[in-house]
């Protein structure tokens, strides 16, 4: 559904999708994307230690945290990670796009 959602805004390019937060880590370093999606629920790294290492290793990419909770500490620690905007799951369809261009600006 995110991909789906993502590929039809031609504005937008899909460079890499990560099953898991190594993975992610890995893919960002080869990748060097301006936005990266971080789900909070990755397995193998979780999505804030990966937001961490991506953030150390990548210092212009910005971090957009997805996730299911809006609990103000998965909150602060997403922003404590390095992550530059946080969307909830509920609140993807209205803003996630919007979120993207901002960030990529």
């Amino acid at each position: 559904m995110l991909r789906t959602m993502l590929a039809e805004d031609r504005n937008l390019e899909i460079v890499g999708e990560a099953s898991d937060g190594g993975e992610a880590i890995a893919l960002g370093v080869d990748l060097m994307p301006d936005v990266v999606l971080m789900d909070v629920a990755m397995p193998v790294v979780d999505g804030v230690e990966a937001t961490k290492l991506i953030r150390k290793k990548l210092k212009r990419a910005c971090v957009l945290m997805l996730t299911g909770s809006n609990s103000r500490t998965d909150v602060a620690r997403a922003r404590e990670a390095g992550a530059a905007a946080y969307v909830t799951k509920d609140r993807i369809a209205a803003q996630l796009i919007e979120a993207i261009r901002e960030l990529a600006a």
